[in-house]
């Protein structure tokens, strides 16, 4: 990775944050995209890096010109993109279909579908001017399965699924390789808002009964996610292209 170029979305996240770092660690220099600035400050500050390294910019994934800017200022500064990872992403409410709002059902969609749309097609423009490049979404474990009170959710993901699948096939003769992580309860602030979701005021009841479902038995580690982007990314990775890679302690095989 070292001289690399990655470009992260849901940078000031937990999971963007941990990949970050180990790209960085890596020798890679990496461009944080959020929409929240303070958190995208924050987020630089605390990684360990030289400071020319690492680039914050403050954009809407659902806005499509924040993303043309996202990416022109990442190729302006740093000359391409190597790596993306398209992370950016929500839970939503906890809501039966019946209870669930539109406004709010698609808002869901908008931020975890049409931002990662928008994503692909901005930066798949850039790598198929450089001849190559390496794309990992972040889906979930959610793409495979159904889970009551979470529609919006769960729609979003298999979406997420799809489209990487179909974006790996119309960019594999460029060079250009598309995968997906599936993360499934990653010790992240998103899982702890799920918590609270489903057992208001009490997470400690809905977190130990997610960990009875996971075959391993406890949370997953940010980084631990990141380490699966790290090789999606690498050239380790060169015959790679259009898959999921669950990361999820088990819960997809039980």
């Amino acid at each position: 990775m070292d001289g690399k170029v990655v470009l992260i979305t849901g940078g000031a996240g937990g999971i963007g944050q941990a990949t970050a770092q180990l790209f960085l660690d890596k020798g890679a220099k990496v461009v944080l995209v959020d929409i929240n600035q303070e958190a995208l400050d924050n987020a630089k500050n605390s990684l360990n890096a030289e400071e020319d390294r690492i680039l914050v910019v403050q954009a809407n994934v659902t806005d499509e010109e924040d993303v043309k800017r996202y990416v022109d200022q990442t190729v302006n500064i740093f000359g391409k993109i190597d790596v993306f990872f398209n992370n950016a992403g929500i839970n939503g409410p906890f809501a039966q279909i019946k209870d669930l709002e539109k406004e709010k059902f698609e808002q869901i969609l908008h931020i975890n579908v049409t931002g990662v749309f928008l994503g692909l097609k901005h930066v798949i423009r850039q790598m198929e001017k450089q001849g190559y490049g390496s794309i990992i979404n972040t889906a979930s474990n959610a793409a495979y399965i159904g889970s009551s009170g979470m529609a919006g959710y769960i729609a979003s993901k298999h979406a997420v699924a799809g489209i990487t699948k179909t974006a790996a096939l119309e960019v594999a003769a460029s060079g250009i390789r598309v995968n997906a992580v599936a993360p499934a309860a990653i010790d992240t602030q998103m899982l702890a808002d799920i918590q609270n979701n489903i057992t208001p005021g009490e997470p400690e009841t809905s977190g130990e009964a997610i960990k009875q479902g996971i075959p391993m038995g406890r949370f997953g580690a940010p980084d631990e996610v990141g380490q699966v982007v790290l090789f999606l990314a690498s050239d380790h990775a060169s015959f790679v292209n259009g898959s999921l890679y669950n990361v999820d302690g088990g819960m997809q095989a039980d």
